[in-house]
């Protein structure tokens, strides 16, 4: 089995706190743990399960269930507009 470099993978919780799905890393981790999290149509509960650029997460909050595909990485949480670049809302393809 060939591994990727680290840089093409991320840990699942980073990264949804990094896209601003959540407000902290903390919630994210309860996100995935509580099952709410789908990565490949997968159900995910492991915070530390690694997410590659192309995975789609299909994520259950509230009263709304957002479908992205990731499309990139952040080492930092930066502002929303950053927060933007790291996915595609396959939701708003879907609506219209």
């Amino acid at each position: 089995m060939q591994r990727e470099p680290p840089s093409q993978r991320q840990r699942l919780d980073k990264w949804l706190w990094h896209a601003r799905v959540v407000k902290a890393r903390s919630a994210a981790a309860a996100l995935v743990e509580s099952g709410h999290v789908r990565l490949n149509s997968a159900r995910q509960k492991s915070p530390g399960h690694g997410v590659k650029i192309g995975d789609v997460l299909t994520i259950a909050l509230d009263r709304t269930v957002r479908v992205m595909r990731i499309t990139g990485f952040a080492e930092r949480r930066g502002d929303a507009v950053a927060a933007r670049l790291l996915y595609e809302d396959l939701q708003a393809t879907r609506d219209a």
